[in-house]
């Protein structure tokens, strides 16, 4: 097979087909080891029980709940089975209403999707950001790198909804302010997106900076729009106009994936498509930091009181129970 010539003859398609057989051997050695754990743990009880001994007892409770563990993660990886979801991921924010208590909720977001990258094991990158008037940011593009990452975030597209006393009331009033969050699926060379030159417009822009050493003095930064879609990205992050370029143009790359990921599901299932269409276009989460504190998810019911620890990036429960949700008939 992978040895013959005929195999190689179309090296891109070769190499897919390696990709997936990697993952698929993965997968069965997963359940192997799992299967074989569960047997031993089995016996473990039987002597448990035979020699009434409560510390083996003990140390098979703790296997199992290990066990319980890992079988629900499989099953979760089993859940992240759509187009897209094994690549990583391009995370937009946007601020919203709420002048700049949104924007600096836009900052409080993007800190938070950066320790949820640092949790677990991704890498991460600062693509593009614009800096608010008085404090936070106007909007960030973020890159997520590692398997998976867009399987998990997929679920935090849309709008993120703050309620606290604001720090630029002088009255110490409670203000309201939201945020937009998008994601993305940032595609590998294996995927191909048509792309013509003639369907783009290209400019050039002097990228503002935080003054002293740190002013771009070149017109480095990059816009790109896609004429036919409208579709927009900007990248200044570099010193180097055709790196802003290159990344730009992976950006809008992911960009019209998305789209196209979108479009297919929606001729399959016009009603999921709707589903999608409502959670994609209206608030999906609810952050109250007074006169309570909880965070609240609005499509799976989900919700915690420990509103530090979820701002500081632990937000797997409620990517797993989105992902639950959406697999359910």
């Amino acid at each position: 097979m992978a040895s013959g010539e005929s195999f190689w003859a179309n090296p891109s398609k070769a190499q897919l087909v390696l990709k997936e057989k990697a993952e698929i051997d993965r997968v069965i050695k997963n359940w192997s080891r799992l299967s074989e754990d569960l047997s031993d743990a089995r016996i473990l009880l039987e002597l448990a029980v035979s020699e009434q001994d409560d510390g083996v007892l003990n140390e098979v409770e703790e296997s199992l709940c290990e066990l319980r563990s890992r079988v629900r993660s499989i099953e979760i990886q089993r859940m992240l089975s759509e187009e897209g979801d094994s690549l990583s991921a391009v995370l937009e924010i946007h601020s919203g209403a709420g002048g700049t208590d949104a924007a600096d909720w836009a900052d409080m977001l993007k800190r938070m999707y950066l320790r949820w990258a640092d949790r677990n094991g991704y890498k991460s990158a600062l693509i593009d950001e614009q800096v608010g008037e008085e404090a936070g940011i106007g909007h960030c593009t973020l890159e997520i790198d590692g398997p998976f990452a867009y399987g998990y975030l997929k679920g935090e597209s849309g709008v993120h909804r703050l309620v606290r006393i604001s720090p630029f009331d002088a009255n110490a009033r409670r203000h309201t302010a939201f945020a937009s969050v998008a994601v993305y699926p940032a595609i590998d060379d294996d995927i191909v997106v048509d792309i013509s030159d003639s369907d783009l417009r290209i400019d050039t822009f002097r990228s503002s900076g935080a003054g002293g050493q740190h002013v771009n003095t070149t017109d480095s930064a990059v816009r790109i729009t896609h004429i036919p879609t409208n579709t927009v990205v900007v990248c200044r992050s570099e010193r180097s106009q055709h790196k802003n370029k290159s990344t730009a143009m992976k950006l809008l790359r992911a960009k019209l994936y998305q789209a196209e990921l979108e479009k297919r599901r929606a001729e399959a299932n016009e009603a999921h498509a709707e589903k999608k269409r409502i959670e994609w276009g209206s608030q999906i989460r609810s952050y109250v930091l007074h006169p309570y504190r909880l965070v609240k998810d609005l499509r799976t019911g989900m919700d915690t009181g420990d509103v530090d620890r979820f701002l500081d990036g632990d937000l797997n429960a409620f990517m797993e129970a989105y992902l639950v949700m959406r697999a359910a008939p």
